[in-house]
């Protein structure tokens, strides 16, 4: 049986109390009971509970390691320990560290830092990268520095967001190219990023679909946790569809 792992935070709160998290961890739950064809069971697991081979038998209900046919672990959290090995080890160490990657992307790439309340999906699959359209906050927080974590804050986003082409493109390749320097593997990405003036600005990456994508379930097909999902089994993504508003 192939066995899933969601990897939450585990700074000693009970981070699952959170409304955010209660609809991140349904959605991706929904994505994989939805676009599975064989037996699969699924997990939520707090990150330092998670750190060997051991720690993966705790909590695979007495079956051995050999007779697990597939472990797929799944983080929604930067706040892996140090000695966890996964396969998105290096990409979420890279974007654990905000500061060190906007210094990355302004010495190499001349790409202007700041914060921002903007959030462009990138469905980055084996044959390249799809881009999502914008997400924004509710406009009551807009232009305002968020809080480092808003797993724990009860904000209202929304896609698609209409982003102008003058900004579009310079937009699509900073992320391309900050994801190429990243040698980034298949996953959902959220670029966050603020505008200044009539500039992009670069605030951080996220290496899978954390609070804002939850503005994809049940506009954009498939949604970010669904197209999460498809990159963590190989699955192929064709499109990326804003569904039409039924009035």
């Amino acid at each position: 049986m192939r066995k899933v792992f969601i990897l939450i935070e585990s700074d000693g709160r009970e981070i699952t109390e959170f409304p955010t998290v209660r609809r991140m961890l349904s959605a991706i739950k929904m994505a994989v009971a939805e676009q599975t064809s064989q037996p699969t069971s699924v997990e939520v697991v707090a990150a330092n509970y998670f750190l060997s081979e051991d720690g993966i038998l705790s909590h695979s209900q007495g079956q051995t390691f050999s007779q697990l046919q597939e472990i797929i672990c799944c983080p929604l959290t930067l706040s892996l320990p140090d000695n966890l090995s996964l396969p998105f080890e290096r990409i979420i160490k890279a974007c654990r560290d905000v500061t060190g990657l906007r210094q990355q992307l302004a010495q190499q790439m001349q790409v202007a830092i700041g914060d921002g309340c903007f959030w462009l999906p990138i469905v980055l699959t084996a044959k390249g990268p799809l881009y999502g359209e914008v997400i924004t906050i509710a406009e009551e927080y807009n232009g305002k520095k968020l809080p480092e974590n808003l797993l724990i804050c009860d904000f209202s986003y929304y896609q698609p967001y209409h982003l102008s082409d003058a900004l579009r493109q310079p937009l699509y390749q900073m992320a391309y190219n900050l994801l190429q320097s990243l040698s980034a593997p298949p996953a959902t990405y959220l670029v966050q990023f603020g505008v200044q003036t009539s500039d992009i600005c670069f605030d951080r990456l996220w290496p899978f679909p954390t609070a804002p994508a939850l503005a994809s379930v049940g506009v954009q097909q498939p949604d970010l946790f669904t197209c999460h999902w498809y990159c963590l089994t190989a699955q192929p993504i064709l499109d990326l569809t804003i569904m039409p508003i039924v009035k």
